[in-house]
């Protein structure tokens, strides 16, 4: 085969693998076209006074991502066409558009009250940190250390922590839940590479968050046509967590004085009063 020859059959190949790459881009995965891509306004909280708070009670909850009701905020784990986790939401609004602030755990590691605000260097190492390792070496049979910089990935979240006021507005007569902050937690591991347990990564403000939740989608089993956004999720209260504290005299969370089966009991307990607080409020 001359030159000429090989060019023409080279310029063939290349001109089909075109053709194919315009074929992929002009094929209509699905019924029809997506169109409507809004930019969602953030329908406002309504304004509260302080004289209008006749009752108030500050909570934190844990969504554990294992349960069913809360898939919907742990899957996709891998990004796919129009459908994103709850993770990688937060790391679009961190990383990418810079519209959401991350703040930090402080000295102790387990400040929620906003009053650290994370650096760009500081993000980029907790969302990308060095992960230390063991293996064998082959020709001392030792193990040896071995570091390396990996991406915190969506299934690497298993709960979100979320700090809440529940509220009594006795100007509309409403119960209100106003979520404050939302923390991912992930799971921490020791120098060996054993559990040690969890940790939360960082605190975000909500109110800052619901601009970047509300216009991404989260999958609707029941109807894919009708998706609603993370934002309206929370604001609906479609998922399930459990308490980890209350608002209390020695700022003490249920771990702290209570173990198995009596912090379970006690946080149903939290969750059993204010559901009897607000079955009085309307009691005649």
């Amino acid at each position: 085969m001359n030159s000429k020859n090989r060019f023409l059959l080279l310029l063939c190949g290349l001109l089909s693998t075109v053709a194919g790459f315009a074929q992929t881009q002009t094929v209509l995965d699905g019924a029809y076209v997506r169109e409507h891509n809004p930019t969602r306004k953030v329908i406002s909280y309504p304004y509260l006074r302080e004289a209008d708070v006749m009752w108030a009670r500050r909570i934190w909850q844990v969504i554990d991502l294992k349960q069913k009701i809360n898939h919907p905020l742990y899957f996709p784990t891998e990004v796919i066409e129009n459908r994103k986790s709850l993770f990688e939401v937060i790391r679009i609004g961190l990383m990418e558009q810079g519209s959401i602030t991350a703040y930090g755990l402080g000295p102790t590691q387990d400040d929620d009250e906003f009053r650290y605000p994370l650096g760009q260097t500081e993000l980029d190492s907790m969302m990308n940190p060095v992960v230390i390792r063991y293996r064998e070496n082959l020709e001392t049979g030792e193990k040896e250390e071995v570091r390396s910089v990996e991406q915190v990935k969506s299934s690497d979240v298993i709960a979100y922590k979320l700090k809440e006021d529940w509220i009594f507005d006795k100007q509309r007569s409403e119960r209100y839940v106003r979520i404050i902050g939302i923390a991912p937690v992930v799971i921490k591991y020791a120098e060996s590479g054993e559990v040690k347990g969890t940790k939360d990564l960082f605190w975000l403000y909500y109110p800052e968050c619901r601009y970047v939740f509300n216009n991404y989608d989260v999958f609707n089993s029941h109807n894919n046509g009708q998706q609603m956004t993370f934002d309206q999720l929370f604001q609906m209260r479609m998922f399930q967590g459990y308490v980890v504290k209350e608002d209390n005299n020695y700022n003490r969370a249920i771990d702290t004085y209570a173990k198995g089966i009596d912090a379970l009991m006690e946080s149903e307990r939290i969750k059993n009063d204010l559901f009897i607080m607000e079955h009085d409020l309307w009691h005649f």
